[in-house]
């Protein structure tokens, strides 16, 4: 062989071997940056039931959110970011443990008795986080459960957040609209009087106690559909509960005491690094905004909710800037679900949402595997890291497990959660190529500018919520990219493209996919 012929191989040897470097410096540059200076406050702002157009930023016209648009232009608005799933139980569950929520048969909408959801030698965000030498908290809505089924909420009451990873927490159990209507701090219910026990009961309600049938005039907010057990504040729940009256909530303070405990969080543990699931109740029903802002948004409570929700994060923020660490903050905001009016109570966000469009031009809403059900406003934030700028890269909150890990140094691949890390920071406009999307046990798969909705049993609208959840009995194609309201189905025009979208939804999702799907219950 000659020289010159040694000499061309081995250049381009050189040159391939650069090409295989390239992309795994680059992920390491994040790494090296994080790891030789101090790391970064992480916090997840999770938003309860607000749609992909219900704040400004992402194209409201009626309502104004400062504060969250802030967020938006300051940092990466993702036009295509995800919840794992149409409702709360699951799409929490696949945010903290990074798995699909479809996985866990369990993971559904869960009562306020249900025992545990993620176990407690699970995987975990917090975990994660924790390990890397990371302080952690949740303050807020829960929603997956506690103890192992049968609590006695007089005792502490455990396994909870605390047992999967979290050490400090402040929540509400379940629901606002669900019992028991108390705060419950790492394990322990706040303010309550031994003299006068809790007692809950999801099936039958307590001797002589007042429900919103029996006693219709000691309620104060009219339900429309399931929300007619026991009644708390002139409210009427799902569920029954006895006692604890020194314990009982104030729905109407309920923002702002979660504020004051996210601030005071701040505050006390600023000095080392911390992970904050600041998980806020708007606008989920019962919504009762606070008196200063009634009337704020012209739009009835739920408009009202959502302007109450700003200014929180507004104030949240300020708290972030006054202690010095807003430089030093990742901030992560999104929403668990899609929107709904109507979900149980008559408090005019039919009657008044005017010009208003909570779902931001899409198909569907909360309970929809339609897009509005999964695709919700998602704002990745950090000042003075991540440059301004508008994302179409797929993303999902699941993805979020990993990529933190390799921004706090580590690694995790042991959970269905992707490394986005550089996309989630403006380095890379380059998502999921496939995304598995859940809504009440019915499953579909997003796949580049694709979705396609397998063929599914049951009613396409439901008229207590008003909205289509998306089941036909034949398959449904859409181009996203050209159809982003689903109005025009593909999927007999294009038999090609279906059969390969099938393929891989069924690798990922497997054959059997319709066989635990039942028809949908609303409360």
């Amino acid at each position: 062989m000659t020289q010159s012929k040694i000499f061309f191989k081995i250049i381009t040897l050189i040159i391939v071997m650069l090409c295989i470097n390239c992309k795994s410096e680059k992920k390491e540059e994040v790494i090296k940056n994080v790891t030789t200076s101090k790391k970064p406050n992480i916090v997840v702002i999770y938003l309860d039931d607000l749609g992909y157009g219900d704040i400004s930023s992402y194209g409201a016209t009626e309502l104004q959110t400062p504060n969250i648009d802030a967020l938006a232009s300051g940092g990466i608005k993702f036009t295509n970011g995800y919840a794992s799933s149409a409702t709360c139980t699951p799409s929490r569950y696949a945010l903290l443990t990074g798995m699909y929520p479809w996985r866990n048969k369990d993971a559904k909408i869960l009562p306020g008795t249900a025992p545990l959801l993620i176990g407690t030698e699970q995987q975990t965000l917090p975990k994660v986080l924790r390990k890397q030498g990371y302080q952690t908290a949740i303050v807020g809505k829960w929603h997956l459960g506690l103890g192992t089924g049968i609590v006695n909420w007089n005792e502490k009451v455990t396994p909870g957040p605390n047992e999967v990873g979290f050490d400090q927490s402040y929540i509400l159990a379940a629901t606002q609209d669900r019992v028991p209507t108390v705060y419950i701090k790492d394990g322990n219910v706040v303010g309550l009087d031994k003299n006068d026990p809790i007692e809950v009961n999801y099936k039958k309600n307590f001797e002589g106690e007042p429900t919103a049938i029996s006693n219709p005039e000691k309620v104060n907010m009219k339900w429309h559909h399931g929300h007619n057990n026991s009644i708390v504040n002139g409210i009427p729940r799902i569920g029954y509960m006895k006692g604890g009256d020194a314990a009982k909530w104030t729905d109407t303070d309920m923002a702002d005491h979660f504020l004051g405990k996210a601030q005071n969080y701040v505050r006390t543990h600023k000095n080392k690094p911390f992970f904050l699931y600041y998980a806020m109740q708007q606008p989920h029903v019962p919504r009762t905004p606070h008196p200063r802002f009634v009337g704020k948004s012209g739009l009835g409570p739920r408009g009202d909710v959502i302007l109450e929700a700003d200014w929180m994060i507004g104030e949240f923020m300020k708290t972030l800037k006054e202690e010095g660490i807003l430089e030093n903050t990742l901030i992560v905001f999104s929403s668990d679900n899609g929107p709904v009016l109507n979900d149980g109570y008559y408090d005019d966000a039919v009657e008044k949402i005017g010009k208003h469009d909570p779902k931001g031009g899409l198909r569907g809403g909360k309970y929809s595997i339609f897009e509005a059900g999964t695709r919700v406003p998602f704002i990745t934030y950090w000042k003075g890291t991540i440059k301004p700028a508008v994302s179409d890269a797929i993303v999902c909150q699941m993805d979020l497990l990993a990529s933190l890990a390799t921004l706090t140094g580590t690694t995790d691949s042991s959970t269905d959660s992707k490394d986005l890390l550089n996309t989630f920071l403006g380095k890379s406009n380059k998502g999921r190529d496939n995304l598995v999307i859940e809504a009440t046990s019915r499953t579909a798969l997003r796949s580049g500018d694709w979705v396609m909705i397998p063929a599914y049993k049951g009613v396409n609208f439901r008229e207590k919520v008003g909205i289509e959840v998306g089941s036909f009995p034949e398959f449904q194609l859409y181009n996203l990219k050209e159809d982003a309201g689903q109005q025009n189905n593909l999927a007999k025009s294009n038999p090609t493209k279906l059969a390969e979208m099938l393929e891989t939804f069924e690798a990922l999702r497997g054959k059997e996919y319709s066989l635990n799907v039942k028809d949908i219950k609303f409360r």
